[in-house]
């Protein structure tokens, strides 16, 4: 718990940097001259290149074993999230925002490959939730910081310089954790696995549960895309975007700890959640009402929650310690490419009528319901 905790706390100051950032990327990005669509494809294509390399990443993880130096490579790349202080086309931001998400595919699957072997001790739903709910402590600080900026009436410049103190904080307690625990693998024992016990080999409902986080992604709107509609409508001031944004994290933090004990409990059916929840978010947080708006929030919030937690929890349940790192890397490859879809297609929809892209997330997540019940009958 020590170690999950430590690296909880890394993730804390590296979420405050570039969660910061995003809560502010979608209307950062109109004020410099993008489109909706440019928006929505930005953010998609920043979310699959946030993963799609993890399955080279992962592959090394596990071939190396040099998790900790790509952990270090990774939240390196954090430092590109300042930068946007100085970046004056939306071109130039929407390199810098997918270089940040390119150093998060880096470190992931070695991360949470060294996660998941602590997470072992103390069930891997809790030891997910404790990081995730850690984790989103800075996914609240990160807005707030830029909600006070902007309150102040700084600009976006002002609030991203401002990001150079929690980035190279993520450095500093990074390093030290190292230093406390240089070999995290060791805290499980080779071969163990939950619900499957096939050295080196992964197994075939890890595949199934790979294409129903595909689809259930796929039709989950990004904030970026929603933070756009907010600004474009006028619904709410560009100040209070930021404001939102932590409140979805806040939400995203208790639903973490929650769903993890659930998972301990009732194991994969609580991931049926992901769909059912993800359904009503574009009526809602695509409406011109506030409290409309508010509602879809906090629901995304909890949608989060269980996906950064217990779908992550899953996969070092459903696959062997030998195949770990490369087993997240695909399966984030997958969530990535998901994202990437629903960005891809949101953006244009969202431009011809708001009805065509609350069509095509209902369609995903009513794909996606019937997958999961396969996972289940697999397992």
């Amino acid at each position: 718990m020590y170690f999950i905790i430590l690296l909880g706390i890394v993730s804390l100051f590296g979420d405050i940097t570039y969660e910061g950032a995003r809560s502010v990327t979608g209307p950062y990005l109109r004020t410099l001259g993008a489109s909706a669509s440019a928006v929505s494809l930005v953010a998609g294509i920043g979310e699959f290149f946030g993963y799609a390399p993890r399955l080279a990443s992962g592959y090394l993880a596990d071939r190396t074993k040099s998790y900790w130096l790509l952990t270090f490579i990774g939240y390196g790349l954090l430092l590109s999230i300042p930068l946007l202080a100085f970046a004056g086309y939306w071109q130039l931001a929407a390199v810098l925002i997918i270089l940040e998400r390119v150093g998060k595919a880096i470190r992931s699957p070695a991360r949470d490959a060294m996660l998941s072997y602590a997470a072992k001790g103390v069930g891997r739903g809790w030891g997910f939730a404790v990081h995730e709910a850690l984790d989103q402590i800075g996914a609240i600080v990160g807005p707030i910081i830029f909600f006070l900026v902007l309150r102040s009436r700084s600009g976006y410049s002002e609030g991203f310089t401002l990001l150079w103190i929690p980035a190279l904080l993520t450095l500093t307690v990074l390093a030290l954790a190292k230093k406390k625990v240089p070999s995290p693998e060791k805290f499980e024992a080779r071969g163990e696995t939950s619900w499957q016990n096939v050295k080196g080999k992964l197994p075939r409902v890890f595949w199934f549960y790979s294409i129903f986080t595909l689809f259930s992604v796929a039709g989950f709107a990004n904030f970026q895309l929603i933070s756009y509609h907010l600004k474009v409508q006028s619904i709410i001031s560009d100040a209070q975007i930021p404001i939102i944004y932590a409140i979805a994290m806040g939400v995203d933090a208790v639903a973490a700890l929650l769903v993890g004990k659930t998972y301990d409990r009732i194991g994969l059916m609580s991931l049926l959640a992901v769909p059912s929840l993800i359904l009503p978010i574009p009526f809602l947080a695509f409406s011109s009402s506030y409290s409309l708006v508010l509602m879809g929030i906090i629901l995304w919030g909890v949608v989060m929650g269980i996906q950064e937690t217990i779908m992550r929890a899953a996969i070092a349940d459903l696959t062997p310690i030998e195949r770990r790192g490369f087993a997240y890397g695909i399966f984030n490859t997958v969530y990535g490419a998901g994202w990437l879809l629903g960005g891809a297609l949101m953006g244009p929809l969202y431009q011809l009528s708001i009805n065509y892209l609350i069509l095509f997330a209902v369609i995903m997540e009513l794909i996606s319901i019937p997958l999961l019940f396969v996972v289940r009958r697999t397992a």
